[in-house]
C-alpha cells in the first residue's frame, strides 16, 4: 500500500513538513520532514548555547573570579566530555536505536543547562558543563545518522546543508542574544533560555517521530574497547591543555599509547565500537575526517579569541561584541545549504578544498590584529572565514556519510562529531597554551592586554599553518563518485 502511494506522497513539499512516508532498514516508517525538523532543531540548540556562553565569558569570569586558563575550561570541559563519548554512543545508537539515544541526549543536555544556570562556583559550573557534554555526545552521535537513514543518497547533501545552516544560525544568534541577555539579565539567563528550547525538541521527538532505527541490532557492545578509547583520548587532550608542564607531556604520551592499544584491540574484536576497516578501506572516509579535524582545530577558537579581543582591547560591551561576531556564522548559515546542494552534483573535495583555502587566508589576516585595526576589516574577515567554512563543512560531511555503509551510519556520524569536538578541544587547547605561556594564571586586566594580544597573534599563526596543511588533506581524499 505504501509503495503504491509513494509517488503521490512524494509530491508534497518537504519545506511545508507534510507527511512524507519512507521505509527504513528495520521496517518502520516515519516522516522525512519531521526527522529533518527534529534534527534541525537539535542542530540549532547545540551550538547556540556554546556561542552565547563565549560572549558571556568576561562577565562570568568577573563574577566567579576566574583566571584566564580556568575561563577557558568553561568551554573545554564541555568539549572534552562530549569528545570522549561520541564514538561509544554512536555505536550504542546503531545497536539499540538512534531515536532512543537522541532523545535521552536532549533530556540530559536540557537538565544540565538548568543546573549550569544555578551554579555558584567554577567547580559546579565546570561539572555541569561535563554533564552537558555527555548529553551533547548522544545528540551529535545520532542526529546526522537519523538523517542519513531516512534520506536517499541524492538528497543527503541538501538536508545536511539545512542542518548545518541551522547550526550556524544558532551560532549567529548566540552572540547576539547572549550579549543582550548577559548585558541585561546576567550570564545565567543564557543557560535558562536553553531549557524551554530543549523541552520543545524532546516533545516533538516523542510525539512526532515514529519508529526506531538500528544498523547493528543484536550485536554486542564493545565495553572494553570503549573504556580504552575514552581513557586514551582524555589523556591525550587533557595533557595537551597542561602543556608546557611535564605532566602534560606524560599524559600525551600515555594517550597516544592508549589510542594505539585501542586500534589494535578493535582490529581483533568481533564487534568493534569503531570499525577500523572504515578507515583502512576508504581513502575518502579517512582523509575527509582528517580534514574535518584540522579545520575545527584551526577555526573553533576564533570566536573565543575575537570575543575577548573586542571586549578587552576594543572596549565593546557584550551586546555590541555579539553583534560583530554574528558576521561569521551568519554567512556560514546562508551559504551552507547551497554548498551542500552543490556537493550532490560536484565532487565534494573541490568545494571543500576551496573553502579550506579561503579560511586560511582569513586566519592569516587575523595575525595582524591590533588595537588600531578597523572594525570594517574585522567584520570583513569574519565574513570571509564564514564563507570558507560554508564551502568546507557541508560537502565534507556529505563525503564522509556517503562513503560509509548503512550499517555504520551511527558510528560514521559519531566519527564526524568526534573530529569536530576533538578539533575544538585542540583549538581551545592552543589558545589556553598561549595564555599560559604569555599571561599565566591571572585574570585578564588592563596591564595584561598587550600580553593577551601577543598570545592571540601566536595562536592565529598556528591556526593558519594548520589550515594550510588541511587544504592538502582535503585534496588527498579522492573522488566520492
Amino acid at each position: 500500500m505504501l509503495k503504491e502511494c509513494r509517488p503521490e506522497l512524494e509530491e508534497f513539499s518537504l519545506n511545508k513538513l507534510e507527511w512524507l512516508v519512507v521505509d527504513d532498514p528495520v521496517g518502520n516508517s516515519t516522516s522525512k520532514g519531521v526527522v529533518l525538523l527534529v534534527a534541525t532543531m537539535a542542530s540549532f540548540v547545540f551550538p547556540f548555547m556554546g556561542s552565547a556562553v563565549n560572549i558571556a565569558l568576561p562577565r562570568l569570569g568577573e563574577e566567579l573570579a576566574l583566571d584566564a586558563v580556568t575561563l577557558g575550561w568553561i568551554t573545554t570541559a564541555y568539549l572534552l566530555s562530549s569528545a570522549i563519548l561520541l564514538v561509544p554512543f554512536g555505536r550504542i545508537a546503531d545497536i539499540y536505536g538512534r531515536k532512543k539515544i537522541f532523545t535521552c541526549g536532549i533530556a540530559i543536555f536540557t537538565l544540565a543547562s538548568l543546573l549550569s544556570g544555578m551554579a555558584n562556583s567554577a567547580t559546579m559550573l565546570i561539572s555541569c558543563r561535563v554533564l552537558q557534554g555527555i548529553g551533547g555526545a548522544m545528540i551529535a552521535g545520532t542526529a546526522v545518522a537519523l538523517l542519513t537513514t531516512v534520506f536517499p543518497a541524492n538528497e543527503r547533501g541538501k538536508v545536511l546543508g539545512i542542518t548545518i545552516a541551522a547550526a550556524y544560525i544558532g551560532l549567529s544568534l548566540g552572540p547576539v542574544l547572549g550579549g543582550l541577555l548577559t548585558q541585561h539579565l546576567g550570564w545565567r539567563s543564557i543557560f535558562f533560555l536553553n531549557v524551554p528550547l530543549g523541552l520543545v525538541v524532546i516533545g516533538f521527538t516523542l510525539l512526532k517521530v515514529r519508529g526506531e532505527w538500528t544498523g547493528a541490532k543484536g550485536e554486542r557492545f564493545d565495553f572494553a574497547g570503549s573504556v580504552i578509547y575514552s581513557l586514551g583520548l582524555v589523556a591525550l587532550v587533557y595533557g595537551f591543555t597542561l602543556l608546557p608542564a611535564m605532566s602534560g607531556v606524560g599524559l600525551i604520551i600515555g594517550g597516544i599509547i592508549g589510542l594505539a592499544a585501542f586500534v589494535r584491540w578493535e582490529m581483533r574484536t568481533r564487534s568493534p565500537v569503531l570499525d577500523i576497516n572504515l578507515f583502512k578501506n576508504s581513502k575518502v572516509f579517512t582523509f575527509s575526517n582528517l580534514a574535518a579535524l584540522i579545520n575545527y582545530s584551526a577555526t573553533f577558537a576564533i570566536t573565543f579569541l575575537i570575543s575577548l579581543y573586542l571586549q578587552y582591547t576594543k572596549g565593546f560591551n557584550p551586546q555590541n561584541a555579539g553583534l560583530i561576531l554574528v558576521a561569521m556564522p551568519a554567512v556560514h548559515a546562508i551559504f551552507s545549504p547551497l554548498a551542500g546542494r552543490l556537493s550532490d552534483r560536484i565532487e565534494p573535495r573541490l568545494i571543500a578544498s576551496t573553502g579550506m583555502a579561503l579560511t586560511t587566508v582569513g586566519l592569516v589576516l587575523f595575525i595582524f590584529l591590533n588595537e588600531e585595526t578597523s572594525l570594517k576589516l574585522i567584520i570583513g574577515n569574519l565574513i570571509l572565514i564564514g564563507f570558507g567554512l560554508a564551502l568546507f563543512v557541508s560537502p565534507n560531511t556529505n563525503a564522509i556519510m556517503s562513503s560509509a555503509p548503512n550499517t555504520a551510519y551511527g558510528v560514521a556520524s559519531a566519527t564526524i562529531a568526534t573530529m569536530r569536538q576533538v578539533g575544538m578541544v585542540l583549538s581551545m587547547g592552543i589558545a589556553m597554551l598561549m595564555f599560559t605561556l604569555y599571561i599565566g594564571r591571572v585574570q585578564i586586566t588592563p596591564e595584561y592586554y598587550s600580553l593577551f594580544q601577543q598570545s592571540m597573534r601566536t595562536a592565529f599563526i598556528i591556526f593558519a599553518v594548520l589550515c594550510f596543511g588541511g587544504i592538502f588533506a582535503s585534496l588527498a581524499r579522492g573522488k566520492v563518485r
